[in-house]
């Protein structure tokens, strides 16, 4: 026994035995009975959990902030509700109408965040098209209104930033007075 590898063990006479090897049976058995899970495998999962809870709860509070900013952009009753507006007549499927809102955002961004609102009316929407339908316009268009929702102006086509400043500062300033 001395050259199998395994230990020499000494027995109550004296003698010594090899290691007893396990039979393949005995083996199969202890690997399907299932472990008790310890304290730190607990402690992991709860960790684990609270991480992804913490996740997710992350994740959809920013999709709810940018669900309600979406929503409230798309609010076409907010026109004429006490401050000058600026719809734009929009397909978020045509690339001039997207590279339009680009400018436009561009603009505004020269202005308060109160002095002038930015509204989309979407034509793929019932409300955007009906919107576009009552002002008689089509997409790649701004509708400017004044404070109480009165049509101001149209501007029809793209316009870049520096096109889209004076228009939006004469409108504003139609309104200060």
């Amino acid at each position: 026994m001395a050259g199998s590898g395994y230990p020499a063990t000494t027995v109550a006479n004296g003698a010594t035995m090899g290691k007893s090897r396990k039979s393949r049976k005995q083996k199969q058995t202890a690997a399907a009975a299932p472990a008790e899970p310890g304290r730190r495998d607990v402690l992991k999962l709860l960790r684990n959990g609270a991480i992804g809870a913490a996740l997710l709860g992350g994740g959809g509070y920013a999709a709810l902030g940018s669900f309600r900013a979406y929503a409230a952009e798309h609010d076409l009753s907010r026109v004429g509700q006490g401050k000058p507006t600026v719809v734009q007549v929009h397909d978020p499927q045509c690339p001039t109408c997207t590279a339009l809102q680009k400018q436009t955002r561009q603009a505004l961004k020269e202005f308060g965040e109160c002095d002038l609102l930015y509204l989309i009316a979407d034509i793929t929407t019932p409300e955007g098209q009906a919107f576009a339908l009552r002002h008689g316009v089509g997409n790649v268009t701004l509708l400017l209104f004044d404070d109480t929702g009165g049509l101001q102006r149209r501007v029809q086509g793209l316009q870049t930033k520096d096109q889209l400043m004076p228009i939006l500062t004469a409108h504003h300033a139609g309104q200060a007075s």
